[in-house]
């Protein structure tokens, strides 16, 4: 389905009085009835409107309009514009809240506070849309209905979504250790040999064993030297007699 111009009546009103299209083209163009089109120009419909040129407005050709008076079944084509505009939509500021969400707006301060004291002001006045002046009344419990406010969670009451609100607490948890100067734990896996029950704990506990095994000897040698080296020289002795004889 194609668009519609920009003014379709007052264009409708510019198309009766300038061309000889019919009712239907112009109708079909300007996405109007054709009864409706026919009360322009009859002076019944649209009285008053001054008509819009759609030529110099770019949205129509003169060679369109000379096709359609040439052929009455031929459709008007929309000239639409090269040009991809995008509107880009302010996310300054604090959120906008529906009139019959602002009753809640209370609330949701008031789980914010209690639940989540690091978020700042500012945060806050984005996520539920409200001001600062609120905030301060709802904390200091000065507010006009503070003996009905209750904490409810700003996500349940459709006031923000639930990526918004992990968004902000993330952002000034962030933001709170980069002030303390708390480094980031960094966590590590715990090697093989010191889980229990792993093989490779069981092969280390097993070269332990064998290591102290291995030392009990020379420990034992290194205790009773001095005996060992007079029993070792008395055989020398008398091997050397032996020899001698």
């Amino acid at each position: 389905m194609s668009h519609a111009p920009l003014m379709p009546k007052a264009t409708a009103v510019w198309l009766v009085e300038n061309t000889t299209l019919t009712f239907k083209q112009i109708a079909d163009f300007c996405h109007m009835h054709e009864l409706e089109v026919k009360g322009v120009a009859d002076g019944d419909v649209a009285q008053g409107v001054r008509g819009l040129d759609p030529v110099t407005g770019g949205q129509l050709t003169r060679e369109e309009i000379v096709k359609g008076e040439a052929d009455p079944e031929y459709r008007l084509q929309l000239l639409e514009s090269k040009v991809d505009v995008k509107v880009k939509t302010s996310t300054a500021g604090p959120r906008y809240t529906p009139v019959s969400r602002r009753g809640d707006r209370p609330d949701a301060i008031q789980w914010l506070l209690r639940y989540h004291p690091e978020l700042p002001d500012s945060a806050l006045m984005k996520l539920v849309g409200t001001t600062k002046h609120t905030i301060n009344a709802v904390r200091e419990r000065s507010h006009w209905n503070a003996q009905n406010i209750k904490p409810v969670d700003p996500v349940s009451l459709g006031l923000c979504s639930q990526l918004d609100l992990d968004f902000a607490v993330q952002k000034a948890a962030n933001k709170g250790k980069k002030m303390s100067g708390d480094a980031a734990v960094v966590r590590t896996l715990i090697p093989a040999a010191e889980v229990e029950g792993t093989e490779a704990y069981k092969a280390a506990q097993e070269a332990k064993a064998a290591e102290a095994e291995a030392a009990e000897p020379a420990s034992a040698a290194r205790e009773g030297g001095d005996i060992d080296a007079d029993s070792v020289f008395a055989k020398l002795k008398g091997l050397k007699v032996e020899s001698q004889e």
